[in-house]
């Protein structure tokens, strides 16, 4: 049975505004004030009738050179990837210490150990990132049966004083990290690495998705609900209340300038008419990436069978609306009502889902490890009296990215091809969240700047299957010319 939205009927007109179709001329002003307020040069942004939007090069780039930063709009880091690695909510760089955050895997794996061989040794992530240290000791020396069986266990308190401070590793300080910012409305879930980090994150959307126990009792336990919800379906929710959340936000700013004015210079105007014209207005950077709802461009996976298509999509927006109706209950807006009407939930969530990016922050741990591995005798002999027992306990998977979820605004606007001309990659000095675009070749002004969204060595029909899921049949030179 079809979900039935109460605000889809009321908010017709409203939904409809919003769903409409940007015009070249909102486009090209969009994103050229975008590019402009980050400080990018030798790029724009262009409306192509036959592929929509395009990336142009304005200027000549050399192989190599960096095309783009792009900050993101909303990213998200999987649930279970925030166990292994702390970092700042906002950018998603890497917080705390090198102690710190091996001390942390460490942990988990003790955790899991004890697990696995019949111990509780306490939820593994409630309250992780603030454990007090003696609470940690208690809970590792719950159970010695699951830790001893570890490939290489470690002399008792070594974890401990990892987290706590009390071990510094040789050359750490050569790997230094900005230290955690706990949410200062206590939720205990965001952590920073500055407060400048913590002050924009609240700006644009954790004011409404803290839960942190200031916040209201039963919005805080709704968001506890929907959280919940979104962690053990799809955490694209999590991204979707973001988008939400920021557009409220920006709406309320919008019409508190307004109002100042309008007290400043004694003057009023229709309400209605003015307030819609306040949520297009922060809707904008959302209008720029919507084209279908999720339930109709989400790819069939390949164990249901395409006699079952319409029972799949119909699963996936009443999976949809659950979120929505949750998410209501947690942060409703009667100002900003058509945000949460099914049809705009459906079109957020498509636009992530044809759009969103792989957010991959690496983990510092390698780096340290590796510097360690480098060193000259007698320094390097030395150094590894200390490291190697908690490397070999650490096991292969001693150092895990940040792993993640995002939405790009600049490199969701770049076509794909085959035979691209330019790669997400990150250098060395690329230690946060935002995407980093580099020339993979030379590239000429006037050219458009393209980007692999599968990986263009496959060979031809597995490179169009894969490329099936974003809703086109590439037409490149290079399958042009395989497919001849």
């Amino acid at each position: 049975m079809e979900p039935i939205c109460p605000i889809g009927l009321p908010c017709a007109s409203e939904i409809s505004a919003l769903l409409s179709p940007t015009s070249p001329r909102q486009i090209q002003e969009y994103y050229h004030n975008l590019l402009s307020s980050r400080g990018c040069t030798g790029i724009s942004v262009k409306q192509d009738g036959h592929f929509g939007k395009g990336v142009y090069a304005d200027m000549d780039f050399k192989e190599g050179e960096l095309v783009l930063k792009d900050p993101m709009f909303v990213g998200v880091q999987h649930s279970l990837n925030k166990i292994d690695c702390l970092v700042c909510s906002f950018c998603f760089r890497f917080i705390g210490s090198i102690e710190l955050q091996i001390g942390r895997r460490l942990y988990m794996k003790q955790l899991r150990a004890n697990e696995s061989h019949g111990c509780d040794a306490g939820n593994s992530s409630q309250h992780f990132h603030g454990m007090d240290s003696s609470d940690e000791e208690e809970n590792t020396q719950q159970c010695t049966s699951g830790i001893s069986k570890t490939k290489v266990p470690l002399p008792e308190g070594v974890v401990e004083s990892l987290m706590n401070g009390k071990l510094v590793l040789p050359c750490s300080e050569k790997f230094s990290l900005l230290p955690a910012v706990p949410c200062p409305r206590g939720c205990e879930e965001a952590y920073y690495c500055s407060m400048s980090c913590a002050e924009a994150d609240w700006e644009s959307s954790h004011l409404l998705l803290c839960t942190g126990e200031s916040s209201d009792p039963a919005r805080r336990e709704a968001l506890l609900k929907f959280i919940k919800h979104a962690n053990e379906t799809n955490d694209i929710f999590i991204l979707a209340a973001k988008a939400i959340s920021s557009t409220i936000l920006r709406y309320r700013k919008l019409k508190a300038v307004s109002l100042e004015k309008q007290v400043k210079h004694d003057t009023s105007c229709a309400s209605n008419d003015r307030s819609l014209s306040f949520l297009l207005e922060a809707w904008r950077p959302i209008s720029m990436g919507h084209k279908k709802r999720w339930w109709d461009c989400i790819a069939l996976p390949d164990d249901v069978d395409s006699s079952d298509e319409p029972s799949f999509r119909l699963q996936i927006k009443e999976l949809a609306f659950e979120s929505l109706q949750l998410l209501k209950a947690a942060i409703f807006d009667k100002e900003c009502e058509p945000l949460f009407s099914l049809e705009i939930y459906g079109h957020i969530i498509g636009m992530f889902e044809l759009n969103n990016l792989d957010l991959v922050v690496a983990s510092p741990v390698e780096d340290y490890f590796l510097y360690i591995d480098d060193l000259t005798h007698p320094n390097k002999e030395e150094a590894e009296k200390i490291t190697q027992p908690i490397l070999d306990a650490l096991g292969e998977d001693y150092s895990i990215c940040c792993e993640g979820t995002a939405f790009f605004p600049l490199q969701s606007c770049m076509n794909h091809s085959c035979c691209p001309n330019a790669k997400a990659f990150k250098r060395d000095e690329d230690k946060d969240g935002q995407a980093t675009i580099i020339a993979q070749r030379s590239i000429c002004k006037g050219e458009e700047i393209t980007i692999s969204y599968v990986d263009e060595d496959l060979p031809f029909e597995e490179r169009q299957a894969s490329l099936a899921d974003y809703g086109f049949r590439c037409r490149c030179p290079k399958c042009i010319e395989e497919e001849s």
